[in-house]
Formats: C-alpha cells, structure tokens, sequence
C-alpha cells in the first residue's frame, strides 16, 4: 500500500486517518447518547434536591476527566490499537486483559450498541409512530419482534457496513454528527434558558438545595453517601465510553500527543455540556418535575417547557442524532479491541485481520452480529446494569496500573505525564472504589450478577489457553 502525504500507515497496517478534531469528536459523539435527556429523572428521585442533582453530575464529570488525564499517559506510551485492553495487558498480564475483553464483547459494548440503537428507535417513533415497540411484527411466543428492535438492527447493520469500507467513512459520520448534536444541545441550553426559564421555578429549586435526600423504596431515609453512591451509575454512563480514542490510537496522526489530547478535550466539552444541561432543566422544571417526568423523559419535558408543542418534535430529532453518531462511535471503537485481542490470540483468529481497506471487518462483523442477538434479546438493559460495577472495576484495575508502570517500568518512554499524578489518579481511584462498594451494599441485585459475567471469563481464557 503505498503511503500519501495526507494518510500515513502505521506499522500493523492501519492508515493513519484520523485527525485531533475526529478523535475530538469519536470521544464526545460516544459519549452523548440519550442519557443526558433522561437519567436525571432518576437522580432527582433519589438525591431530593437541586444542590445534590448538580453535584452528582460535577463528580462524575470530575472522575471521567481525571480519568482521561490517567489514560493520556498510558496513550503516549502504547499508541496502539485496542487501548484499555492493551493497557490492563501491559500493567497487569493477559488474563486481567482477557476479562475486561470478554466482558467488553459479551455485554458492555455490544450491549450499549443494542441500547442506544434501541433509543433512537423509539424516539423516531415520535415521528413515526409505526416504528414503536407496541408495533409487533412477529410473536413466536419466545421470540418476539417489534418495529423497534427492526429499525435498531438496521442502524447497527448500516453503520458496521459504513465503518466497514474503511475508517474514513466512519470518521466523517461520527465528526459531522458529533458536532451538530453538540450544536443542538447548546441550542436546547440557550433558547431552553431564553424561552423557557421562570425566577420562580429557579428560586424554588434552589431554596432547599441541601436538603435530606428522600425516603426509599423500603421506608427508610437513604444517607448521603448511598444517595450519591447509587446516583452516580446513571451519570458515570451517560459519560461513558469517554476513552473510545484510545481505541482507535493505531489510526491516528501523531498518537502520542492526539490521543491523550482527544480524550481531555472530549470529556471536558460534554461533561461541561451535562452540568450545564441540568442547570438549564433547574431553571425551567420544578424538581418534581424533573423527578416525576414521563418515562423519565427530562429532555423532553424541559423542550415542551421551552418551546411548546414543537419541543417533543425538536427533542426527538435531536436525540435521534446523538444516538446515531453515538452507535457509529462504539461500533467504530469496539472493532478494535477484538482485533488486539485477537492479535494476543485471545479472540476468534480471523478478527485479527485487516480487509482490504484497512479495517477490522471480520472484528466490525462479530460485534454486529451480537449486538443485533442483545436488539433481539430484549435483555441489553438489564445487562447493562448488571454490569456497572464491573466497568468500575476495569477503570480502576487501569488507572491503578499507571501506578504499577510507573514502579515496573520507569525507564519506558513517557511522551507525556499524566497531570496530577499522583494525586489525581488516587482520587479517582477512592472515588470509584468507593462507588462500587456502594453499590455492592446497596445495589446487590445488580452487581453480583455482574460479578459472574466476568468471572465466567476465567475458564474460557483457561480453555484458550490450554488449546493453544
């Protein structure tokens, strides 16, 4: 393949096509879903206040840029594609590795793809309502297939196809929807602040903004910790994928300075964008509101506000351009750890290949397929949850092996230092881990179960090893 002046070729083949503004925007387009427009529903529910509300998200958007800042460093020292799978293999050896994979292709990535596709389904349905969940098309009494889950398919079906046909296809779709969706919810913040904004309601909300969090399911008051602790899941996965640059380092310009670079610039805009998304639905929905919208619909809710009727039209379309792009972002991300995984012979031998536009198609494939199984499942959501704890998990394993690199490794090339250290990486460090103990207290339905999806990864990797 011979080399242009405008895309060079890395070593293992991948055309280095990626900008700093795509890896900006590959960031930030996975990162904005829906969750923005709806988890803070739960949150209020939960915390009781506006000062808590906003502070939830002030902490989550605290740990993913710190997070970012951490995995900026151990970007500039392995730029290569795979990212967070190539660094727990480096910090802490291949099974570590292999779990974080496992559970990365079984449920955390393939799942979120069916999810959000899912989500931009049953907003379209908002315009056409024939694409809605209650549209049933087939009942086999197991299986059942509604228009929705058809539609989140296709989405998945299409963009693999795009992603497929080499990374500059992918990249254009994630950029161009990437900044119009940010160009969109900065418009919802401002003309939601100009058209929709009340004193009343604003004074009213922040009146008692510290107040005791509410009472629970089970009758009792939660403390404040348990009320963060548990509140925080929603915001920490409205912000996740924040690392989806790190993915794809071996397709990038310049990785040792892009990549970290990529994911600072990233989760700053959007977790900047969620606080102040919340501080606008402050200023325009009572609390109770917030708390009480329908299907946790808060973006919605805040647009009728704003702009009356035409703001559940305006939130839909806008929704269904952040779930678009974000499909795109995880599916273009996903591909590439499978290929790292399979290049460490931990993953179907055929995901380590390129085609012939230098993408891991059968990788691109495989997480297709699987995702579309999940769409057809009906189960991606309950997946999900039972996975948070364990996503916590594998963040923490990371950030703690920039710890263990620095001890085992001080003579490795560092191009760049993660800012803070070690003081900001050992903060987010007690925050998670304080987060998924709490959750493993007062979450056990959710986390346990998640537990045995990873631990059931020990065997396979055992069963690899023992074939080869």
């Amino acid at each position: 393949m011979s080399q242009q002046a405008s895309t060079a070729v890395s070593s293992d083949g991948f055309q280095r096509s990626l900008s700093l503004l795509d890896g900006t925007m590959l960031v930030a387009g996975s990162m904005i879903g829906s969750g923005i427009f709806i988890v803070s529903a739960d949150i209020a529910r939960t915390v009781g206040s506006a000062g808590y509300l906003v502070l939830v998200w002030l902490i989550s958007g605290l740990m993913t840029v710190i997070g970012a800042l951490s995995y900026a460093e151990l970007s500039a020292m392995y730029p290569k594609a795979g990212g967070q799978y190539v660094y727990l293999r480096e910090a802490w050896g291949r099974l570590p590795a292999f779990l974080y994979g496992w559970s990365f292709f079984a449920v955390i990535q393939t799942g979120s793809i069916a999810a959000v596709g899912v989500a931009f389904a049953k907003f379209a349905a908002y315009l056409f309502p024939a694409l809605g969940e209650q549209n049933l098309l087939l009942d086999l009494g197991l299986l059942r297939l509604n228009a929705a889950q058809l539609v989140s398919i296709a989405v998945v079906l299409l963009l693999t196809l795009v992603n497929s046909r080499g990374v500059n296809y992918g990249k254009w779709i994630q950029t161009g929807f990437t900044l119009a969706k940010i160009a969109a919810v900065v418009a919802l913040v401002v003309f939601g602040l100009l058209l929709g904004a009340k004193a009343e309601i604003w004074n009213a909300n922040w009146a008692e903004a510290w107040q005791r969090p509410p009472s629970g399911a089970g009758g009792f008051a939660l403390a404040l910790l348990p009320a963060i602790a548990v509140s925080m899941v929603g915001a920490l996965f409205s912000s996740d994928s924040w690392h989806s640059a790190a993915s794809v380092a071996g397709e990038m310009h310049n990785p040792r300075r892009n990549v970290g670079l990529s994911l600072l610039l990233g989760t700053v805009i959007v977790c900047s964008l969620y606080v102040v998304a919340n501080l606008m639905y402050l200023a325009v929905l009572p609390l109770q509101g917030i708390a009480q919208a329908e299907a946790d619909r808060v973006g919605v809710a805040a647009a009728q506000a704003a702009f009356g009727p035409l703001g559940t039209t305006m939130i839909a379309v806008l929704i269904m351009v952040s779930t678009f792009g974000c499909v795109n972002g995880l599916i273009m991300a996903g591909a590439r750890v499978y290929y790292s995984m399979a290049g460490d012979g931990l993953f179907f031998r055929r995901a380590a290949t390129l085609n012939a536009q230098a993408v891991p198609g059968w990788a691109l494939w495989l997480q297709a397929l699987w995702a579309c199984v999940l769409c057809l499942s009906g189960r991606y959501g309950d997946l999900l949850d039972y996975v948070i704890l364990a996503t916590l998990i594998f963040y923490v394993l990371t950030i703690a092996g920039l710890f263990r690199l620095r001890r085992t490794r001080p003579q490795a090339e560092r191009p760049y230092r993660a800012f803070g250290y070690p003081w900001l990486p050992a903060l987010y460090l007690l925050l998670a881990s304080g987060v998924g103990i709490g959750l493993l207290i007062w979450k056990p339905a959710y986390t346990w179960p998640g537990l045995a999806i990873v631990l059931l990864g020990v065997p396979v990797f055992y069963a690899i090893r023992r074939r080869q």
